[in-house]
């Protein structure tokens, strides 16, 4: 089984012993070190495949519809239990060139081990694994506060997708503002549009899903560590607050885009209707020479022809000043 097992996918696999890295472990040897007392092995795989995620349930006793999950991906944010382990999801943002890329996170966690596995876009978890074990009391208690650090991290980037959404808004509003309404205006409304509704939609189940690790699970996490779910629930409804009065916000700046662009085609069709007042008089005047008449006497009068010309621009000037004032033209 070794041999098929692509070692880029296997980010770390450290164990842990009364909070301390003990060292690293390769996968073949999971299940010795976990034999070991107060020891539990955090593991970190990106992108993995079906043959080592099979290894993976192996080692750590998984439930296979966990596995069937985390191999298919594409999985909405959720907590499951399978017996005395836990299988959760959550949807990861991460601000790549001023648009928000999504990835997933799965976890499984249970007693003695906490399992991570990132597909799509996602920040690493190597800072979160170094800034745990700064505080070994804490790790100590478990995978518990691993799967906290972590969930935490992922939270902390939603606040920095946010920001990141909210500075391309702030400069779609000057936009609309400052200059005229276009169309590619519009579209990156629309888009902005899209991705925040994606961010609610990653954000929303991450609540219901620390509620119940606050009030469920204690033979998994320490009731010392519960507490700390709350902060990250928190967290969320300043995050979903956030995206409440952005999309207000963004919908108010699509309105105000759209009266922008009324008030504009009025403008134009304003203009057009002037110059068709305009045309009308000449185009009245010089009609009637076309007309078969036998008899017009102004036709042989010799100042008949400046005069009616005079006429008709007199005229046209008077209603183009006219109009001019009214705002038309």
């Amino acid at each position: 089984m070794s041999e098929i097992i692509d070692k880029n996918m296997v980010m770390r696999c450290v164990a842990y012993q009364k909070g301390m890295g003990i060292g690293d472990v390769t996968i073949e040897d999971i299940s010795d070190v976990l034999l070991k007392e107060d020891t539990f092995i955090w593991l970190g795989l990106r992108e993995a495949d079906t043959e080592i995620l099979r290894k993976i349930q192996q080692e750590f006793g998984l439930h296979e519809l966990a596995i069937e999950d985390a191999c298919a991906a594409h999985q909405r944010p959720k907590i499951e239990e399978y017996g005395d382990s836990l299988f959760i999801v959550l949807h990861t943002a991460e601000l790549a060139d001023k648009n928000v890329e999504f990835g997933e996170t799965h976890i499984f966690m249970g007693p003695r081990f906490l399992v991570t596995v990132r597909h799509g876009a996602s920040q690493s978890l190597s800072k979160v694994r170094e800034r745990c074990q700064a505080m070994p009391h804490q790790l100590s208690k478990g995978p518990g506060f691993a799967l906290y650090s972590i969930m935490d991290f992922i939270v902390d980037n939603y606040m920095v997708a946010i920001a990141g959404l909210q500075d391309r808004f702030d400069v779609l509003e000057s936009a609309i503002f400052q200059y005229r309404p276009s169309r590619q205006t519009m579209e990156d409304l629309y888009e902005l549009k899209r991705e925040l509704l994606l961010l609610e939609g990653a954000i929303n189940p991450v609540i219901d899903i620390c509620n119940e690790l606050m009030r469920f699970h204690g033979g998994l996490i320490h009731k010392d560590v519960r507490v700390y779910f709350r902060d990250i629930a928190d967290h969320i409804k300043r995050v979903d607050q956030a995206i409440h009065g952005m999309r207000e916000m963004l919908l108010a700046a699509m309105q105000v885009h759209l009266t922008f662009e009324t008030v504009r085609q009025n403008e134009v069709v304003k203009r057009l209707a002037g110059w068709g007042a305009i045309l009308a008089i000449p185009t009245m005047v010089f009609s009637w020479y076309g007309m078969n008449f036998r008899h017009m006497p102004e036709l042989d009068w010799p100042y008949s022809y400046p005069l009616v010309v005079g006429g008709v621009a007199l005229c046209s000037l008077a209603l183009y000043l006219r109009l001019k004032r009214a705002g038309w033209l």
